[in-house]
């Protein structure tokens, strides 16, 4: 009986063998593409015959380089492989903006602005871009009830 974690080397050796001759390698037992395969990801041609057959995957630190080698993104391999699922991949989210309560003189005195003149362009030009920030949201309110 198959354990989950042989499904998932077998699963990935069969999207691998895909992937690899797609990008132009012949990995057919004899006929040199597993070797080529091998040095262009920098695995033992052992390691990528057992990875091919399904019999183990390949180390997190392989990954990458076996990725690039058959011309496929990390993810596309992680979850067409089935290592992992499509939902457990997320994008990096914006962080929020951290300063909502900072003054504009804040701003200048935390960026250690002191000349006189400079300071007054800075304040002012930051008070500009709140207004201008506050109009673009109060038009962007208007449009989405109109």
């Amino acid at each position: 009986m198959d354990t989950p974690a042989s499904e998932a080397a077998q699963a990935f050796g069969l999207f691998l063998a895909e992937a690899a001759n797609r990008a132009g390698y012949d990995v057919t037992s004899g006929t040199g593409g597993r070797k080529r395969l091998a040095t262009a990801s920098g695995m033992s041609a052992s390691a990528i015959s057992r990875t091919l057959d399904g019999k183990t995957l390949p180390r997190p630190s392989q990954m990458e380089a076996l990725a690039k080698a058959v011309h496929v993104d990390v993810q596309t391999m992680l979850v067409r492989g089935n290592v992992i699922s499509g939902e457990s991949w997320t994008e990096p989210k914006e962080p929020p903006v951290r300063s909502a309560s900072l003054t504009p003189e804040d701003a200048a005195d935390s960026w250690g602005i002191t000349d006189p003149m400079i300071r007054k362009m800075l304040i002012s030009n930051i008070r500009q871009a709140i207004s201008l920030q506050l109009e673009t949201e109060a038009e962007g309110d208007t449009a989405s009830r109109g």
